[in-house]
């Protein structure tokens, strides 16, 4: 077992470090949740078929772990807004992380772009990276996913669509701030 999984680690660590990356935005928070996935596929190899191939086994895996994230990271900030008496204020307070210096690329466009990508929904946020990011074909997105492959096509359309939107409003919110 200890040579499979440093072959699976060798060959995907990379990969599904920045796929979990990505994602939650935070450096830290992604090597921990790199941690989970491989506790995870350690637990787990015996019962992998072999239906698909370990790559998108694990991306599926760090899918999952993501998504288990981000429910009780959401579970925990309506626990502490209900504890809290914000009153009309509340609705100011939000959980906007800077971008991390990480992703404070050299080009303009790159960084408006994943700026941009914040805006789409998750799942368009998630095909966008497995496709684009990622390099993934469709048909391994869909499997990751648990989505067919029109649905990743559709996905993947609006979610263009929608970014190229909010990379436009950005371009105009740019210029009338310039013409200020």
């Amino acid at each position: 077992m200890d040579s499979v999984f440093q072959d699976l680690y060798e060959k995907y660590h990379k990969d599904v470090f920045q796929f979990i990356f990505y994602m939650v935005k935070n450096r830290e928070q992604a090597e921990d949740l790199v941690q989970e996935v491989y506790i995870k596929v350690m637990n787990s190899y015996d019962r992998f078929k072999g239906d698909s191939s370990e790559k998108t086994w694990m991306f599926s895996i760090a899918r999952h772990v993501t998504i288990d994230f981000f429910r009780k990271q959401k579970r925990k900030r309506n626990r502490i807004m209900e504890f809290f008496d914000w009153g009309e204020q509340g609705h100011l307070i939000q959980d906007d992380q800077p971008i991390p210096e990480e992703i404070a690329l050299q080009n303009e466009e790159i960084q408006k772009m994943y700026h941009c990508l914040e805006r789409c929904t998750t799942d368009q946020k998630t095909v966008i990276i497995l496709r684009y990011i990622q390099s993934m074909s469709i048909q391994e997105t869909a499997e990751i996913l648990g989505m067919t492959v029109s649905k990743v096509k559709t996905t993947q359309h609006r979610g263009m669509k929608a970014l190229q939107t909010y990379m436009n409003e950005e371009d105009e919110e740019g210029i009338k701030s310039e013409t200020k």
